[in-house]
């Protein structure tokens, strides 16, 4: 089973290089930027976690870094198939061509409620996120709805209760309150292995495409993940929340 799975990892592995290189090949800035996400969550019941997350972009491969973020929240579980959370962060978006070059392009403190959705279907799990964000940027106050539609397919032998292996593809959209309301679009796929019941390895492709936006310009992206879960009491644990990340 072990041999089998590392198969299909590899061959996972390898569609997703040949998804990126074609579509980067194709794209309009053909330089793969880097995506990078430290995700530290506690667990402290079933119903109540908390969580904090880092991020540092770059345009070019681990070159001309141009955003940070950090953040952090709440959830709380009040049934199987629905989370609420709480979460607020800051966001810094500087100019492009160099290594944070200023002024920057926008400074942004943000405070966002949301909520999420999830059902499974023939082992696939599907989750739906909406998410209201305040946004205190360097041009003013603004309004913005998210909502993310994902799945999540877990493979692999068995081990303490999970797979450790995971598949997940994700698309979200972005909306505002003025015209002309669509704002941007971001699609992900990725791998995700679990080595360890406290730990998440993620490896993925990321295209995001800008419409009249001035914080973050639409690239193509290599995301690369490591989640750290922390729990009260030993218990079996399942993968982070699909994965991926909470921006």
């Amino acid at each position: 089973m072990i041999k089998i799975a590392l198969k299909k990892l590899n061959t996972v592995v390898l569609a997703i290089i040949c998804w990126s290189s074609g579509v980067t090949l194709y794209a309009q800035y053909k330089d793969l930027g880097s995506w990078n996400i430290l995700h530290i969550k506690y667990t402290k019941s079933h119903r109540l976690s908390f969580f904090g997350e880092a991020q540092l972009r770059s345009l070019k491969f681990y070159d001309q870094f141009h955003y940070y973020e950090y953040k952090g929240g709440v959830q709380y579980k009040p049934t199987q198939g629905l989370q609420l959370a709480l979460g607020m962060g800051s966001y810094q978006t500087y100019r492009e061509g160099g290594n944070f070059i200023t002024p920057k392009n926008n400074s942004e403190f943000r405070l966002w409620p949301q909520v999420v959705l999830t059902q499974e279907v023939l082992g696939v799990k599907i989750e739906q996120r909406y998410r209201a964000e305040m946004r205190w940027t360097s041009n003013g106050f603004r309004n913005r709805f998210r909502y993310r539609l994902g799945s999540f397919f877990p493979f692999g032998k068995e081990v303490r209760g999970y797979k450790p292996f995971q598949l997940s593809l994700s698309n979200e959209l972005f909306f505002t309150g003025r015209e002309p309301y669509f704002e941007r679009n971001r699609l992900q796929i990725a791998i995700n292995y679990k080595p360890g019941r406290h730990t998440t390895l993620q490896l993925g492709y990321l295209h995001q495409f800008d419409y009249r936006i001035n914080d973050e310009i639409g690239r193509d992206f290599l995301v690369i993940g490591y989640y750290i879960d922390l729990f009260k009491k030993t218990r079996s644990a399942p993968l982070p929340s699909g994965g991926i990340r909470e921006d």
